[in-house]
């Protein structure tokens, strides 16, 4: 059985971080890194940009082989974990081989979950979270002329315009009442909605699917679905994308005695209930910064890094290790040429400015508390979303600034972090 100091599931941006942190400090220990995947490592943030054909699946890695020799690294492609054994320190793969570890970070990441549809198990259906997914949905788009996008979130709606680019006829069903409900209020979301009608995308929002079926298409291939809505409405495409939310993979830690609710419960260095075990990412179930009483997974890239720098350094005994502050949600979204942002929470505070220009497909929306900013929304207004994340998270007291940060909070945040970061 292979031993290694620290081991590392999984290989996106927290477990990349980790690998850093962890390598400013001991150059020497061993680090042993799997990953399920049969790639280097790679952004889920870039899988609908493959799909679009953009990017090229071999040139998306986030890092290569010579970084991984150069820093030490042993670096396990096509690993998937079948199991983890706590008490004598070792994983399972898929494969039979066992590694033992003195400490262990989970960074497995979430998979797709899929909705309890009745049919769902006897149609050809695509999601869309690994490499090959994209690869697989980007092939399928030859020949196809009509898909269904099942989900509204930030997944489905990226796809659902890669998929409008491609020249094919594209319908996007959503239970809520409006596209991207998690993210912006109606206000905003009545102009992301218009844009993507423009575009030709058919929208049927507060709608649910209560059955699937197959409709093979006029040569006979079972690639064809049935979609049957709760109001009756039959939709019918050659394509069908499931994007209806995502879950942290945890199933391998069945029995192992790793607290989890939603995900892997942390505490503010990202250390699990046991104490040689770290999470991190989309995985990591850690305290919100608005209720520290609360813990959530904060599924967003900037917050990654930051929990895999954070467990790597508390792996490492690095003494500058600090500790999580909460997390704070952050997304950036293109569509079409345009550009949205969504920085914190729409509910903790009053809001201070909102204003829309529909005709200009401008919209900008802040949230304070006390003087101090908890929430910031915008489409097509410019403001440095990381700039906002900082002013949000370091508790800034915008007080003295108040007027000047509503009138131009681009040029006011800017010049307030400048000084502060100093």
């Amino acid at each position: 059985m292979q031993q290694t100091e620290y081991l590392i599931v999984g290989a996106s941006h927290a477990a990349l971080a980790a690998v850093q942190a962890i390598r400013m400090h001991d150059q020497t220990g061993s680090v042993t890194v799997v990953s399920k995947d049969d790639a280097l490592p790679y952004s889920p943030t870039v899988l609908p940009y493959v799909v679009s054909g953009r990017s090229d699946p071999q040139r998306v890695f986030l890092r290569d082989d010579a970084y991984f020799a150069q820093h030490n690294v042993d670096y396990r492609k096509g690993a998937a974990v079948s199991a983890l054994d706590v008490g004598d320190n070792k994983v399972s793969l898929c494969s039979g081989a066992e590694i033992g570890y003195r400490k262990l970070l989970l960074a497995t990441g979430a998979a797709p979950q899929l909705p309890p549809v009745p049919g769902l198990e006897s149609v050809d259906y695509h999601v869309l979270r690994s490499l090959d997914d994209a690869v697989r949905l980007q092939q399928a788009l030859a020949g196809s002329r009509q898909a269904i996008v099942l989900g509204a979130g930030l997944v489905g709606m990226h796809a659902a315009e890669n998929l409008a680019k491609a020249g094919v006829q594209v319908t996007v069903v959503e239970m809520q009442p409006t596209v991207l409900a998690g993210y912006f209020d109606r206000d905003a979301t009545a102009i992301i909605e218009s844009v993507f009608a423009a575009k030709g995308v058919r929208l049927m929002m507060g709608n649910k699917v209560v059955r699937l079926a197959p409709n093979p298409n006029s040569k006979g291939e079972k690639r064809g679905v049935q979609v049957t809505l709760a109001d009756g409405t039959e939709l019918a495409a050659d394509l069908l994308l499931v994007s209806t939310g995502v879950a942290p993979v945890i199933d391998f830690l069945a029995g192992a005695g790793v607290a989890t609710e939603r995900g892997i419960l942390v505490d503010d260095t990202m250390r699990s209930t046991v104490a040689n075990i770290w999470a991190a990412g989309d995985v990591a179930q850690a305290r919100g910064f608005f209720d520290a009483g609360v813990r959530i997974i904060n599924g967003i890239l900037p917050d990654a890094v930051e929990q895999g720098k954070i467990a790597g350094m508390a792996m490492a005994g690095d003494p500058a290790l600090k500790h999580y502050p909460g997390g704070v949600p952050l997304n950036t979204y293109s569509f079409f040429g345009q550009q949205a942002v969504s920085v914190g929470s729409q509910s903790e505070g009053e809001v201070a400015l909102h204003e829309v220009d529909a005709s200009r497909n401008s919209y900008l929306k802040i949230v304070m508390k006390d003087d101090r900013l908890t929430g910031i929304f915008g489409i097509n207004v410019a403001f440095d979303p990381g700039v906002m994340w900082q002013l949000i998270l370091r508790r800034i007291d915008l007080a003295p600034l108040r007027e000047k940060f509503l009138a131009e909070p681009q040029r006011t945040a800017r010049s307030l972090m400048s000084n502060t970061w100093r």
